[in-house]
């Protein structure tokens, strides 16, 4: 479900919603303590509320940093595996050169059909659906590159090179389709811990008492979009190949224009 919500959500809408969803019903569950509980005012319960608010923000603060901190590394890791893939399809793309005319212009076709169909499969996959185009691609591409009969040793070390490519480029892709299918985000338990931290840190908010209204309205609205901006942040960290966060196809994309502009 977090995965559709961060492909089909904009950013930009995703966080005013999450703070208007979370603020809001915490200014006015605030409204109707006040109203029904006057006595929460007093000296003796807010000190005990500040104790408690500082005990419950600093492992809410410590939980929702270390997930974070976590997830972006996972992030950063997706990166670095798909900026090291399309590395070797450009590769790919350049050895094309180093082929007889009949034989690159097969491989070229086939080459850019897979990193198409690869591209594809980015966003397809990572919502958990299955793109068999892209391994038809590749098997397609494989055997374009069995047919090239090399005819001299430095054709026959071109092919070792591209077909070593090809091998990192494939065992790349297997990483990424587990990634995307395994790096979903927290799980439920997890999950669970946020909602109910994110619940108590907003519930010191609204018990805790005072004569101006104003400022205890105030300071639950901007507790509850500190809640709500941190399940952001958590949502979109949760899929490391979706969403504005997450690592793009642009690597992949790259290798497409090479290919694309070579064959013009």
């Amino acid at each position: 479900m977090s995965g559709w919500i961060v492909t089909d959500t904009p950013s930009a809408l995703l966080l005013p919603a999450l703070i208007v969803a979370v603020a809001g019903p915490a200014v006015l569950v605030k409204f109707i303590v006040r109203r029904r509980f006057p006595g929460l005012k007093g000296d003796s319960h807010n000190d005990v509320t500040r104790f408690a608010y500082g005990v419950i923000g600093f492992v809410y603060a410590f939980f929702v940093g270390f997930l974070a901190n976590a997830m972006w590394g996972q992030i950063n890791s997706a990166d670095a595996k798909a900026a090291s893939e399309g590395s070797a399809a450009i590769e790919l793309a350049r050895s094309i050169g180093d082929f007889d005319p009949e034989d690159g212009d097969r491989i070229r076709d086939s080459l850019l059909a897979y990193e198409r169909a690869a591209a594809t499969e980015w966003v397809v996959v990572a919502r958990g659906e299955a793109y068999p185009e892209a391994e038809d691609a590749l098997r397609r591409l494989r055997a374009a590159y069995r047919q090239v009969q090399p005819g001299n040793d430095a054709a026959a070390r071109s092919l070792g090179i591209a077909l070593g490519n090809l091998d990192k480029a494939s065992a790349l892709r297997s990483e990424r389709l587990f990634l995307a299918a395994t790096d979903t985000g927290p799980p439920w338990s997890l999950w669970a811990v946020v909602f109910v931290t994110s619940a108590m840190v907003l519930g010191c908010a609204i018990i805790y008492g005072g004569e101006g209204a104003l400022i205890q309205y105030a300071m639950t609205a901007t507790i509850g979009a500190l809640v709500a901006t941190n399940l952001f942040l958590i949502l979109e960290l949760s899929h490391p190949y979706l969403g504005d966060i997450g690592t793009s196809a642009q690597p992949l994309l790259e290798a497409i224009r090479l290919l694309e502009s070579s064959g013009t």
